[in-house]
């Protein structure tokens, strides 16, 4: 049976674990990323904003609920499907829900909200092309962090243990922070025999180009940053 290697952090990890396990596969859990809520001044919220945007569910997750409450009167506009059905979750009533990254929710919504002022639920670690494009629409764009992405600092065993001495057929990588981190660890003397023959999943070209693998063959990417479509990439492989 082919061993997936699943990156994400919880709670995203057990479902896509599940999902694997329907599909026939055998997931192998080993979070490389992991969310830490970080301390968020009320005081923060702008009096002029007119709409929340969130391009990731943990920004809402993480969020003290004294936030979600002054801002939950207000749109949310959200990159796609699971942010949006957090955004709800968390008692936002008006929910758009975008196409899918964060760059097309950028362009979306440059000419709709030039002009005027938005709340972005944010990470510390953060792609900056979304907050970049809607300032140069002239969206004045309020950045507040809500959580950071830090990586977990695993020894050689630790590895091992996650892994049952076994290889690794296939990982899944969610993130470039993720991309990078198992690149480290492939490097590690005592794990190299485990990441030897692995071959790589990513959710986007952006995640794709962290990963330096001189075997372009080794590296697949998902045509939306969508699971779904990442673990579509699988059929064949069993």
């Amino acid at each position: 049976m082919v061993r997936v290697l699943v990156t994400r952090p919880e709670p995203g990890a057990s479902s896509t674990a599940r999902r694997l396990r329907e599909m026939g596969f055998q997931p192998v859990l080993l979070p490389l990323t992991k969310t830490e809520a970080l301390p968020v001044e009320t005081g923060l919220v702008p009096e002029n904003a007119i709409a929340v945007v969130v391009t990731s569910a943990n920004a809402i997750r993480h969020a003290p609920k004294e936030i979600m409450a002054a801002l939950a009167a207000l749109p949310c506009h959200a990159v796609g499907k699971r942010t949006a059905e957090a955004a709800r979750a968390a008692g936002f009533m008006d929910v758009d829900e975008g196409p899918g990254n964060a760059e097309a929710l950028a362009d979306m919504l440059a000419s709709r909200l030039s002009g005027k002022a938005v709340i972005y639920l944010c990470g510390r670690v953060r792609f900056p092309v979304f907050e970049a494009r809607l300032k140069a629409a002239g969206v004045g764009v309020h950045p507040i962090e809500t959580y950071d992405t830090v990586a977990p600092a695993y020894t050689d065993a630790a590895v091992v243990e996650h892994l049952s001495g076994q290889p690794v057929d296939v990982a899944l990588l969610y993130s470039a922070k993720a991309a990078a981190a198992i690149q480290a660890l492939a490097r590690r003397p005592a794990l190299h025999e485990l990441f030897e023959k692995t071959r790589f999943l990513a959710l986007s070209k952006r995640i794709a180009t962290a990963l330096d693998v001189a075997d372009g063959e080794k590296i697949r990417v998902a045509a939306e940053p969508d699971e779904e479509v990442l673990l579509e990439l699988l059929k064949g492989w069993r």
